[in-house]
């Protein structure tokens, strides 16, 4: 039978690969689905507690989350378009023409 602690084991692993991504990562595109491994261990999170406590705000607050994953994915990839547009490359350690 699983339990709550499965959904929390299989979110703190989903997790830890996801940190493990973006800390090690140059390319951006992979920094974007490494965050969003990221925001997915925590939906998980809220959904599994939300589902043992037997309380919907878990639930609720998931749709905000996803919310603002769809906004920064939004933003992050034209951002990700314009910048290789202009250097050819969307390598994080290029990044730093963006400065004044």
């Amino acid at each position: 039978m699983i339990t709550v602690n499965h959904y929390m084991l299989l979110s703190a692993i989903l997790f830890t690969i996801g940190t493990f991504g973006v800390l090690t990562r140059k390319n951006a595109i992979v920094l974007f689905m490494c965050i969003e491994v990221m925001l997915n261990s925590v939906n998980l999170t809220f959904i599994a507690l939300s589902r043992h406590v037997g309380n919907m705000d878990g639930q609720i607050f998931v749709f905000f989350v996803m919310t603002v994953a769809a906004a920064e994915a939004a933003v992050g990839l034209a951002l990700m378009i314009a910048f290789y547009r202009n250097k050819d490359s969307i390598d994080v350690d290029d990044f730093n023409m963006l400065k004044w």
